[in-house]
């Protein structure tokens, strides 16, 4: 059977949440969650859907992909479809012809898995690696520590305090409390949590949002950030460790994120919050 490109539609995104739900396992290259496509809804389930790409085989999804900017495509694929040869060269070529309607002409990323058969194909096409991530990764088996700080669940009532804190923690933030319902209204956000962290004085000075990709799976962390007029206080360390215990009570086996490697404050504070370090992984881009 040949490989279809799809793009789905609104009522079509329920398969593609589902088969990334299933490829997450402990130990897995570091990929597209949920949780991506669950941030991403803040901008609405049209937008989502129209970022969305699928790459399927007798009806069968075997990648996934998602438009995260305008020349940036995070791509996930089966894991026992990661050396499927057939399904990289037409993935290859699908993002390579801007007629298809993938990636456009320019300067453009794909964030791959490592060690997947598409990464190979794409340095053999003058593809070249970006700059390098950092993944970390927390076990969730045994139980997590107070964080040493209220911390509050966001609810529709509480959407303003977490935009604002987002805009607060994160340069050119156009978060809103709009964007959050829209967020919350996404497929993913039922098995996912919004926390605030505040201080001994009542403000809210840290956010989270989990994604939990079912129980005995990864959980992802995106975003979080410390409000800019209290950070080196210890609060990122406090809120990271809320998070963890979140996924924990979804039944998530493990706690994952990554960070660019040239921010090293991030990846201290993940690590201080008991995070473990894996190898870097790297985009790749095509000039223009």
């Amino acid at each position: 059977m040949e490989i279809a490109l799809g793009k789905p539609g609104v009522d079509e995104l329920s398969e593609a949440v589902g088969v990334l739900r299933e490829w997450q396992y402990d130990g897995s290259p570091m990929q597209l969650h949920p949780g991506d496509l669950g941030w991403f809804w803040r901008l609405g389930a049209e937008a989502t859907a129209a970022a969305v790409r699928t790459w399927s085989r007798d009806g069968h999804i075997l990648a996934v992909g998602l438009l995260d900017g305008p020349g940036l495509l995070r791509l996930t694929i089966a894991p026992d479809a990661q050396q499927d040869e057939e399904l990289a060269q037409q993935v290859v070529e699908d993002v390579t012809e801007p007629e298809r309607g993938v990636l456009p002409e320019g300067t453009v990323n794909i964030e791959a898995p490592t060690g997947a058969l598409v990464q190979d194909l794409l340095f053999e096409d003058s593809w070249n690696a970006d700059e390098p991530w950092t993944p970390l990764r927390r076990d969730l088996t045994e139980p997590v520590k107070d964080p040493g700080v209220r911390i509050e669940l966001v609810g529709p009532e509480q959407a303003h305090v977490f935009a604002a804190v987002h805009r607060a923690a994160f340069d050119g933030s156009r978060f809103t409390d709009k964007r959050w319902h829209a967020m919350a209204a996404g497929l993913p956000y039922a098995d996912a949590r919004c926390l605030v962290a505040y201080d001994e004085q009542g403000n809210a000075v840290a956010a989270v949002t989990v994604w939990s990709a079912g129980p005995g799976r990864p959980g992802l962390l995106e975003p979080m950030g410390v409000h800019r007029e209290h950070r080196r206080h210890g609060y990122g360390e406090a809120i990271t460790v809320a998070a963890a215990a979140a996924l924990q009570e979804l039944g998530s086996s493990s706690a994952i994120v990554c960070a660019p490697s040239a921010n090293v404050g991030a990846i201290a504070t993940y690590k201080s919050a008991g995070f473990k370090q894996r190898p870097e992984v790297r985009d790749q881009y095509r000039d223009a």
